[in-house]
């Protein structure tokens, strides 16, 4: 492994108050390392680093192709989680944010009638729609846009906020597929329990299920990179407190389950060891889908 210059009689000469001031990593602060990159000399850390014909360099010169022997898009920089690092970090929070508005906007431009026809409902008869609807009537679907839904401005505000917010400097820590997969398995799975538990004539919408997801994920990523926890836990605590609060009418199993599955799968994109990433990560992501699955198809047993 390559050196900074002078390191081989820099820790001896030193002693041990030198060996305790090395470099941190210039795209992890919170990482000491001895590397650094052989054409910048930027320190790097052990995720960051990329082979090089002779020692290691770093994302910036990799995505140059300044040295590598390869050209610049054979070896991409990635984030913790083994994704690709993006230009623009945040633009599937945006694109997701923006999808969410232009629902509302349709709602509330059509009325009841639409959200009665996309929000998530277990097996009742509609008025507004003249007959009897829900997911166990094979409106599957219901699961999936219901998480598009929203009741009313503060609740979409609150949401949006909370996605930016927490959704942002998340999927700049997964890369976008990654964070995608979990934002939507985590909207399923919360959509999946509230089916499950909540009466089958009670309607449920929001993002709130994939967004207690992004906490959960949060929180274990937090974990991960020896971060104060403090901020994330008083939050989501706050979160539960307004969840539980019968004055606010909201629905619990959609949090309780975007939330687990959120830390299942969370877990699973920070801890898979690098030379199996991609196969547990997606392996257990497949496997809270198949949870949903069956959950689902138990509670349209129980209701046809």
């Amino acid at each position: 492994m390559d050196q900074a210059p002078g390191s081989p009689q820099g820790p001896r000469d030193q002693g041990p108050q030198g060996a305790q001031s090395l470099p941190t990593c210039y795209r992890h602060p919170d990482r000491e390392t001895g590397i650094r990159c052989t054409r910048c000399e930027r320190p790097i850390c052990p995720e960051c680093m990329v082979s090089a014909s002779v020692g290691f360099q770093c994302p910036e010169c990799v995505r140059s192709g300044s040295g590598t022997g390869h050209a610049p898009t054979a070896t991409q920089p990635r984030t913790i989680a083994g994704g690709t690092v993006a230009a623009d970090p945040r633009r599937v929070t945006k694109i997701l944010i923006g999808l969410n508005l232009a629902v509302f906007l349709v709602q509330m431009s059509m009325g009841d009638r639409f959200t009665d026809r996309f929000d998530l409902i277990g097996r009742a008869y509609v008025p507004i729609l003249g007959s009897i609807e829900g997911v166990a009537e094979g409106q599957w679907y219901r699961m999936l846009t219901a998480m598009f839904l929203h009741g009313s401005y503060i609740h979409i505000m609150f949401n949006m906020l909370s996605l930016w917010w927490i959704g942002g400097p998340l999927e700049a820590a997964l890369g976008r597929a990654r964070y995608l997969t979990l934002y939507f398995v985590s909207g399923l799975a919360g959509s999946a329990l509230s089916y499950l538990l909540a009466a089958p004539n009670q309607p449920s919408l929001g993002a709130s299920g994939a967004i207690f997801g992004l906490f959960g994920a949060t929180a274990v990523l937090m974990r991960r990179l020896n971060y104060d926890l403090r901020p994330v836990i008083a939050l989501l605590a706050i979160n539960l407190v307004f969840t539980f609060n019968p004055a606010f009418n909201i629905a619990w199993q959609a949090h309780i389950g975007g939330l687990v599955a959120g830390v299942v799968v969370g877990y699973a994109m920070v801890h898979a060891p690098r030379e199996r990433r991609a196969l547990i990560q997606y392996g257990v992501s497949t496997l809270v889908l198949a949870v949903v699955l069956v959950t689902t198809l138990v509670r349209t047993a129980q209701l046809t």
